[in-house]
C-alpha cells in the first residue's frame, strides 16, 4: 500500500506511522529523518538543504520533494510505502501525484488522525523530559512521575520545552490548520481520505487504523 498519513501535532502520527509500517511491512518514510539522513551523508540534497537552514531560512519545498522522490525510488519501497511529514501543503501533494504518475503508482489512502484541539494541547503542554536524558519522558496527566518533578530513572529534574508550552503549541496548530489541513480537502476530492479518532490507547488506534485502510483497500 500507498499511504499518505496526516494530522495535527500531537495526533500521535510518529507512533502509529512506525506501528503501521511495520504491520503493513512497508517502509516508514519520515521528512524529519529524511533531512537528518541528507544532512548526516552530506548528500548534495542535505549540503543545499543545509544552507538553507544555516541561513536561518525554510528549505524550499523543491528540496522536500526530490529527497521523498529519491527515497521512493528505493528498493525497499517499491511494494509501497507510509509517508510521514510529507506532503505538508497543496503544492506538495500535487508534486507528488506528478512523483506517482510518472511510474504509473497511485496512492492507496490518506489516513487523517483527528484528535480535538483541546486535546493535542493537553498531550503536548503536558510532555515533561528529563534534564539528564531526553528519552525518560513523563506526561503530568497520562504517565505522571513518582514525585513530582523528578525522574523516576535517574532521579534528574524534570522540565517543559520550550516548543511545548500551551502558546507555542496553538501556534503550531494555526500552521497546521493554514498550511497543512488542505490537503486534507485535496485528497478528498480523489476519494482517497480516511479519518479516524486518535483517542485511546495506543493498540486500538493502530487496530483502528489498520481496518480502516484494509476496508478502503478492499473498497478500491
Amino acid at each position: 500500500m500507498r499511504i499518505v498519513l496526516v494530522g495535527p501535532p500531537g495526533a500521535g502520527k510518529g507512533t502509529q506511522a512506525v506501528r503501521l509500517a511495520a504491520e503493513l511491512k512497508i517502509p516508514h518514510i519520515s521528512t524529519g529523518d529524511l533531512f537528518r539522513a541528507n544532512i548526516s551523508q552530506q548528500t548534495e540534497l542535505g549540503k543545499l538543504a543545509k544552507s538553507y537552514m544555516d541561513r536561518g531560512e525554510l528549505v524550499p519545498d523543491s528540496v522536500t520533494i526530490d529527497m521523498a522522490k529519491d527515497r521512493m525510488e528505493q528498493k525497499d519501497a517499491e511494494g509501497g510505502f507510509l509517508l510521514d511529514g510529507f506532503p505538508r501543503n497543496v503544492d506538495q501533494a500535487e508534486a507528488l501525484d506528478g512523483l506517482l504518475e510518472t511510474e504509473d503508482f497511485k496512492l492507496d489512502a490518506v489516513l487523517d488522525l483527528e484528535v480535538p484541539e483541546d486535546e493535542v494541547v493537553k498531550r503536548i503542554a503536558g510532555r515533561r523530559i528529563c534534564r539528564n536524558d531526553s528519552s525518560h519522558v513523563f506526561h503530568v496527566t497520562y504517565s505522571p512521575p513518582k514525585k513530582q518533578g523528578v525522574c523516576d530513572v535517574c532521579g534528574g529534574e524534570l522540565y517543559q520545552r520550550d516548543d511545548d508550552s500551551e502558546d507555542t503549541v496553538r501556534t503550531r496548530l494555526e500552521v497546521y490548520h493554514t498550511q497543512t489541513e488542505p490537503i486534507i480537502d485535496y485528497y478528498k476530492a480523489q476519494g482517497l481520505v480516511v479519518t479516524i479518532s486518535s483517542l485511546g490507547p495506543v493498540d486500538e488506534i493502530t487496530k483502528r487504523a489498520l481496518e480502516a485502510l484494509r476496508r478502503e483497500k478492499a473498497e478500491q
